[in-house]
């Protein structure tokens, strides 16, 4: 149903339109006819186009740039090198701590990885630009690198991710039964659709970036202090974004190039990143390894649990994978010990990617007790269920809500885990063994604040605004239901604008948690004018109103009237003409009062803001079952998964339907993780060899079965105003060891790298 058609339909519309309502997307007709404009569709007069110039080594130093043949291409404006580009300042991290003094060069002259940017070349056209680009010669004096973990190195500690508690080296060593298994992840890329780039444009000391951003407000903060202008005068827009996954959180180098030569030549730049340096320009998930240790009794109850991990970083900047987050909590042991190193690689510092550190972290304890389960001869659920964390293990905190027996229950009734046969091998249709797996996934409930503007006009219709973003998660449907519901409007009298940082202020869209933030910033904001255009109906001597013995009245389908029926009844219109207004509009924030002018500003412009997961008496998190069907060619050994059913507990859903959209989305991310995704290094070079979309293989359609989703959720006040938890990263934590598990049951086989390929079945 369209929300054209919702006009004429009765009490099914408002049941659409209300919170928790399977309205479809009010943003999809824009996006199918064209309409929506992304960020690098702006058409600007005097527009340049820039292209990079890359390092095609992997270590060593620039020791010259031969930029002659290129200055005098056709159409050339200016070839940057770290010689030429103007100095930046420093700008803080996404924590607000305070940048060094020395300069920023987004251009370097030492090269700490394979595709990091050396030079640029402004020209009128963006073929131009490509053919100079091509003319501009880089001498090297190359060094050894170290191109992946495979370099045997134990790494540095990370000793903030050290969790210990009881005495669980000694504790394993008396286990009856023991396992121990190291499992390991490859290099993966976020491959949105639309790359990454912008166009940025000076006038005077004003600067407008248009950009996909899952993070206005941060990134405008970025560019405000590279350039030394105030922060109100950076203006990032971003409408819409076509694929994130982490990766448009940040102003990254290729960034500052464009806005540096954009204010060199006075006029705006478009800079683009080419697919290849999409895999090199900002970090994807980094390579992981870790190993599980599992002691338990005979009866399966977990005695000791010993998790060590490491993962990749760069050379010249830090990135932590969490890789304890789901080990410590998902079950209960009364010993464990998780400690993690990072070893330094010649690669582009690493980044979030869908669910960073839970999903890795996943994939280890959920084999490893999937192993225990095989190792003592006990049904892999009913082993999980045997280890039920009562109470945050690590926290020793209750948890706000845990669905997760629910989750269980729910999705082994619907797939028929009880039909399973134990033993592997022991299920086949013809050629094809057929392997059941099972895991369970976890996601924290990252909160922080947020605020939002709602106005209402005189002809009744309603505007949202906020610098929060829609990259296909449904801000935009979701804060027009929170609107109508809470005034009492027609959710097509309702429209949000979203991606502009000059509007009220947002933190970053990531880590599940832009919903919770904003559908309680515009629950605010939309009953704080509700309360005002009451209040005026009733003791403003111009309305229909005045007088009326009442002291509230009632707001439904765009009307007003006594909620008693004994008065007049009116539109919001006819009353807005009658008070003589042009609208009433209202900011609403979550902000404690307490908080300063700078605390507010970092709250919106950083992440060190941002509420624990565990502040005050709960942990709070998110869950989820997955089960998998796999069948495996017996004689060919490729793996397709042939069924999906998941049962999750988001809390409530502001909107079922984006829901269930989101977790099928992740789920899918999980099967290209499980089974295709990697990313290939050249031992040589250090460089990527697959940084494409043909190459690095991501599933399609056909890759894909029906997927079931199961909500088992209920309201959780302690996580949200609205009572929901995070939903976008969920559906992937918990899906590739669900799978692996299948592959086990299907061949014998245990398979601890990913992805699970053909020839690791042999």
């Amino acid at each position: 149903m369209t929300v054209h058609d919702m006009k004429h339909a009765g009490s099914d519309s408002a049941r659409l339109e209300a919170v928790g309502g399977r309205l479809s997307r009010v943003d999809g007709p824009a996006k199918i006819t064209g309409a929506a404009h992304y960020a690098f569709e702006q058409q600007l007069e005097g527009l340049t186009h820039a292209v990079l110039v890359g390092a095609t080594i992997a270590a060593g130093k620039v020791t010259g740039i031969d930029t002659r043949a290129a200055e005098t291409a056709p159409g050339v404006l200016a070839v940057l090198t770290p010689d030429t580009i103007m100095d930046l300042n420093s700008a803080s991290d996404w924590f607000g701590r305070q940048p060094s003094e020395e300069t920023y060069c987004p251009l370097v002259r030492e090269v700490t990885f394979s595709g990091q940017h050396i030079a640029a070349v402004v020209a009128e056209t963006f073929e131009q630009a490509v053919a100079a680009a091509a003319l501009v010669k880089v001498s090297y004096d190359e060094t050894p690198a170290v191109v992946d973990l495979s370099d045997g190195s134990d790494g540095i500690p990370v000793d903030a991710m050290t969790k210990e508690w009881g005495d669980p080296e000694a504790a394993f060593a008396e286990a009856p039964v023991r396992v121990c298994a190291a499992y390991n992840t490859p290099r993966e890329f976020q491959a949105a659709m639309e790359p990454h780039g912008l166009i940025a444009r000076w006038e005077g000391d004003q600067l407008t970036i248009w950009e996909p951003s899952q993070w206005l407000d941060g990134m405008a903060r970025t560019y405000a202090e590279w350039f030394g202008v105030p922060f109100e005068n950076v203006r990032l827009v971003s409408p819409y974004i076509g694929g994130g996954f982490g990766s448009k959180a940040l102003a990254l180098a290729h960034s500052a190039v464009a806005a540096a030569a954009a204010k060199m030549l006075g006029r705006p730049v478009k800079l683009v990143l080419n697919r290849p340096q999409n895999f090199t320009s900002y970090g994807g998930r980094a390579a992981t390894r870790q190993t599980v240790a599992i002691g338990a009794d005979k009866a399966g109850r977990i005695q000791s649990i010993v998790h060590r991990g490491v993962n990749e970083t760069a050379v010249d900047g830090m990135w932590v994978e969490p890789l304890g987050s789901v080990t410590s909590i998902m079950y209960a042991t009364p010993n464990f010990s998780s400690k993690q190193n990072v070893v330094r690689v010649n690669t582009v510092v690493p980044g979030a990617k869908r669910a960073p550190g839970e999903n890795p972290s996943a994939f280890g304890i959920e084999c490893a007790i999937d192993e225990l389960a095989h190792e003592l001869g006990i049904d892999p659920l009913e082993m999980r269920l045997i280890n039920y964390a009562e109470q945050d293990p690590h926290a020793k905190k209750a948890w706000s809500t845990r669905q997760l027996r629910e989750a269980f229950a729910a999705g082994a009734e619907a797939f028929g885990w009880a039909k399973r046969s134990r033993e592997p091998r022991s299920m086949r249709d013809g050629h094809q063994l057929i392997g059941w797996g099972v895991a369970a996934g976890t996601y924290p409930v990252r909160r922080a604040y947020g605020e939002a503007v709602v106005k209402l006009l005189a002809d009744g219709s309603v505007e949202v605004e906020s610098s929060s973003i829609d990259m296909g998660q449904g801000t935009y449907t979701i804060l027009a239901q929170t609107a109508a519901e809470t005034l009492g409007v027609p959710v097509e009298k309702v429209s949000v604008r979203l991606g502009d940082s000059h509007f009220a202020r947002a933190g970053v869209t990531g880590g599940s948690r832009l919903a919770g933030v904003m559908t309680g910033a515009v629950y605010k904001a939309a009953g704080q004018t509700l309360d005002e255009l009451i209040g005026l109906a009733l003791s403003d001597p111009r309305s229909p109103f005045h007088g009326l013995q009442a002291n509230t009245l009632q707001v439904k389908g765009g009307r007003i009237a006594s909620p008693r029926g004994d008065g007049p009844e009116f539109s919001i219109a006819e009353l807005m003409r009658a008070l003589g207004r042009e609208k009433i509009e209202a900011k609403g924030d979550t902000v404690p009062a307490s908080f300063t002018p700078e605390q507010r500003y970092n709250n919106y412009t950083t992440i060190a803001m941002a509420l624990p997961h565990t502040e005050g008496d709960y942990s709070r998190h998110s869950w989820c079952a997955h089960f998998v069907e796999v069948r495996v060619d017996e004689d060919f050994g490729t793996v397709r998964v042939s069924r999906v059913v998941s049962a999750l507990d988001s809390g409530r859903l502001y909107n079922p339907k984006l829901a269930e959209s989101q977790w099928k989305g992740g789920i899918i991310m999980g099967i290209g993780q499980a089974l295709l995704e990697e990313g290939i290094v050249d031992r040589r070079h250090g460089r990527i060899v697959n940084g494409n979309l043909a190459d690095y293989m991501l599933p399609t359609n056909a890759d894909i079965p029906d997927i079931q989703t199961i909500s088992v959720g209920i309201p959780d006040p302690h996580s949200s105003a609205l009572g929901g938890k995070g939903v976008g990263e969920l559906g992937i934590v918990g899906v590739a060891p669900a799978i692996a598990n299948a592959v086990f049951h299907a061949t014998g086989k245990r398979v601890r790298d990913l992805p699970i390929t053909l020839e690791k079945l042999i």
